[in-house]
């Protein structure tokens, strides 16, 4: 077994070579339709003409794949890609290509309003309904797969689940250490596990007639399989922030943001502090993906008799400064920097005074005035918490889910997934193969033997000796 104090001699030498320049992000992300819109600044769809071969009705939308690129300070941008035109399918009044013509009307279902991930190269995207919108609760929930490459619908164009599937997420996300996707969930009308009703600090809302409260188990940390559609909790919800978002990074570590919409005045960067200076807003948590459960720091409190106790807060203890809103946001990593998040939140808090000098929801009649709507880029220093405004969206983009597109590329050797492959790749391995509860999976298969063991070890050192 390679040692500890090898490892670090070979990482400090290999450390020694000149560092390699930032290279510009390419992101993508799957377009969420807002509903919000009057349409008044753009156009939202364009009708095309009647197919009666397809016995459809061709509009060109908003909905689909789109790419843009973050360079340093500065964002492109998104634009769809694939491309739709109407020329490939549709000259002279005429219909010439039926397929590309049903392709280009089946983004109308590329709809993420309960969530979206980017598995491998297939997408899936969780559309709800209400019952108030005439359906009952057996019929909540479209799951549809689609082709992350051409964007082309696979399945799901009338596959809907019940509103006891549980499929509404903050967001979800491939855990790389283990293959599966967890995401936030939402368990409505689903009751307190027996582990928290039973704990003797656990105390129930009661009403004025002495009567409980029942109380759903909130956002929970949960896994979910696309083959059979099953949503398991990793431990009881009880989670009531306003979460928006979940991201994974390549170390296997969980993150989320809630929208933080709240009142405060907001420095020559946009950012948003309160009464004690502090900065507050959207803020980051992070959640253990084995336990489900959210990371604390210990610190000293004082309780209303003066005396002081320890407690459990956020390892966050402030804002990223950034007043978001509730409503479907997305995150994402590049696995070359595990660091950043990239986060597409909305510019402001939807908050502002009324008509009446009153703090409260803005009107969306006045969007276009008071940029309710309005959507940007940012990134979150996961060390600190640091959150940085990278770029307005034009056209208010908001984004159901989003990945790095290069980083699907895989790179021999490169077990921590940070896009090369050097002594930091034998720490990862060394630390897998210590670790009994991780497999390791195929990228750690160095050798190729169908096995994660030591011998991979050997087969890396070798593959990091000849790079230099």
């Amino acid at each position: 077994m390679v040692k500890k104090t090898t490892l670090a001699v070979l990482a400090t030498a290999l450390l020694c070579c000149p560092a390699a320049q930032a290279q510009p992000v390419n992101l993508k992300g799957v377009y969420n339709s807002n509903r919000y819109d009057d349409h008044s600044n753009h156009i939202y769809s364009t009708y095309v003409g009647y197919n009666t071969s397809l016995n459809r009705a061709i509009f060109i939308v908003e909905n689909g794949i789109y790419a843009m690129t973050v360079d340093g300070n500065s964002l492109t941008q998104p634009v769809k890609n694939p491309a739709v035109n109407i020329g490939d399918f549709y000259e002279k009044g005429q219909f010439t290509d039926n397929d590309k013509a049903a392709w280009v009307a089946d983004f109308n279902l590329m709809y993420g309003n309960s969530g979206a991930v980017k598995v491998g190269n297939n997408i899936y995207t969780v559309m709800s309904r209400t019952e108030s919108d005439d359906v009952d609760s057996t019929n909540i929930f479209a799951v549809r797969k689609w082709d992350a490459t051409t964007g082309a619908l696979l399945s799901g164009r009338s596959d809907y689940y019940p509103k006891k599937a549980n499929l509404e997420s903050a967001g979800m996300c491939v855990n790389p250490l283990d293959g599966k996707v967890y995401g936030l969930f939402l368990l409505t009308e689903v009751p307190l596990s027996e582990d928290i009703t039973s704990d003797p600090d656990y105390f129930p809302e009661v009403t004025e007639d002495g009567e409980i409260v029942e109380t759903d188990a909130g956002y929970a940390i949960c896994t979910i399989d696309f083959e059979t559609m099953t949503v398991t909790p990793v431990t009881p919800g009880l989670y009531y922030e306003n979460f928006v978002t979940f991201a994974i990074n390549s170390e296997g570590r969980a993150f989320a943001l809630s929208s933080g919409a709240t009142q405060g005045a907001e420095d020559a960067d946009g950012r948003m502090r309160d009464i004690n200076n502090e900065l507050t807003g959207a803020t980051l948590y992070e959640f253990d993906l084995k336990t489900g459960l959210m990371k604390t720091v210990q610190v000293e409190a004082v309780d209303d008799d003066g005396s002081t106790y320890m407690a459990n807060v956020n390892k966050y203890r402030h804002g990223t400064g950034y007043c978001s809103q509730a409503k479907r946001q997305s995150a994402c990593f590049s696995k070359k920097d595990p660091n950043k998040m990239y986060w597409n939140g909305f510019y402001n808090s939807g908050m502002g005074y009324n008509d009446n000098g009153v703090w409260a929801s803005l009107p969306d009649r006045y969007w276009l005035e008071n940029g309710k709507y309005d959507t940007a880029l940012y990134e979150v220093d996961i060390t600190t918490g640091e959150t940085v405004r990278v770029g307005k969206f034009d056209n208010r983009f908001s984004f159901s889910c989003m990945w790095v597109e290069e980083d699907d590329e895989y790179i021999l050797g490169d077990v921590n997934n940070d896009g090369i492959c050097n002594a930091a790749d034998i720490t990862a391995l060394y630390n897998i193969l210590l670790d009994d509860e991780l497999t390791g999976g195929a990228t750690s298969d160095v050798n190729g033997d169908g096995i994660v063991n030591a011998t991979d070890i050997t087969a890396l050192y070798n593959i990091v000796l000849g790079q230099e």
